[in-house]
């Protein structure tokens, strides 16, 4: 949405307000001002003609120019009602130069998880990725993705429902899955070019569209406004990486993996322990025989106490 067309918006949200006093305000022709409002109604904006002027009487459900309006963070929404992977579209949104842009999509019809693993993605789900330049060491960009676990969890609790967060990609509502997270990067020594966070919650998906071992905000605690949830997700994500430091704290405070004995898949072999930290790398420290292991990657399968 151009900043113009947001501008117009905003405007009509505090309306009414009339066609000459918005190209008065704005600096534009009334001719302009009516092309962006019949944009906005193409958009599936409720814009209505009154006697005092145009007045914005409802927003649509979901889409690229819904969360757009009112959200309270600098990034750029590119939306598709069907993509294959967003994580894809990303990845040649970087590559093209791209900085602060979210691919958002209703579905995917070729989503994957880790090690490409296959991840449902229905109609109904929140399917994004977050295209950005981070200013930072490449050693510190996986603090974007405990960022990322962390924004989803607190979006997830606001609505209701008791998330926690699963090392090392996982949201979870007690040994379900809500949501996966999968990050890609690329750079050069000491310096990073590009990183894409890729996120994907069962939101409004319903239970017999969920794999085993699944669930979704609809299943725990009714409906979620897609809208609205995509914002507090971007808003908290914004908040945090303009603070680092401040991911840590919150990751550990959220996560239900600390503290719990742990079976680590490793490729040559596991290891089983008490998971007592995570690193500013998110890595997982565990302690097994009295030995404490740091564990950069494999999966984990939480455990039953001794």
């Amino acid at each position: 949405m151009t900043d113009t067309r947001q501008s117009v918006l905003a405007a009509l949200a505090d309306g009414p307000v009339t066609g000459p006093d918005l190209a008065d305000d704005l600096g534009v022709s009334r001719a302009a001002v009516w092309k962006h409002v019949e944009a906005l109604r193409d958009a599936g904006f409720g814009v209505e003609s009154t006697g005092d002027g145009y007045e914005l009487a409802s927003i649509p459900e979901y889409g690229g120019d819904a969360v757009q309006f009112g959200l309270d963070a600098d990034f750029e929404i590119e939306y598709h009602d069907t993509v294959a992977s967003t994580n894809d579209r990303g990845r040649e949104l970087a590559t093209d130069g791209a900085e602060d842009v979210v691919v958002l999509a209703d579905r995917q019809v070729g989503g994957r998880g880790r090690r490409d693993r296959a991840w449902e993605s229905p109609s109904g789900g929140v399917w994004m990725s977050v295209v950005l330049r981070p200013d930072v060491p490449p050693a510190r960009t996986p603090l974007l993705t405990l960022a990322m676990a962390v924004a989803v969890t607190d979006a997830a609790r606001e609505h209701g429902v008791d998330a926690s967060i699963k090392w090392p990609n996982d949201c979870l509502v007690e040994n379900s899955k809500l949501a996966g997270i999968l990050t890609e990067m690329e750079g050069e020594s000491g310096r990073v070019s590009w990183v894409v966070v890729g996120v994907g919650v069962n939101a409004n998906v319903a239970p017999d569209e969920l794999y085993e071992g699944a669930t979704s905000i609809r299943a725990e605690a009714g409906d979620v406004d897609r809208r609205v949830f995509v914002q507090r997700v971007l808003e908290r994500f914004d908040e945090l990486r303009e603070n680092l430091d401040s991911v840590l704290p919150a990751w550990r405070e959220r996560a239900d993996t600390l503290g719990r004995r742990v079976r680590v898949h490793l490729p040559d072999g596991e290891l089983v322990g008490e998971a007592v930290d995570v690193t500013e790398t998110g890595a997982l420290v565990v302690e097994s025989d009295g030995e404490r292991h740091t564990v950069h990657a494999g999966d984990c399968e939480h455990l039953r106490p001794v």
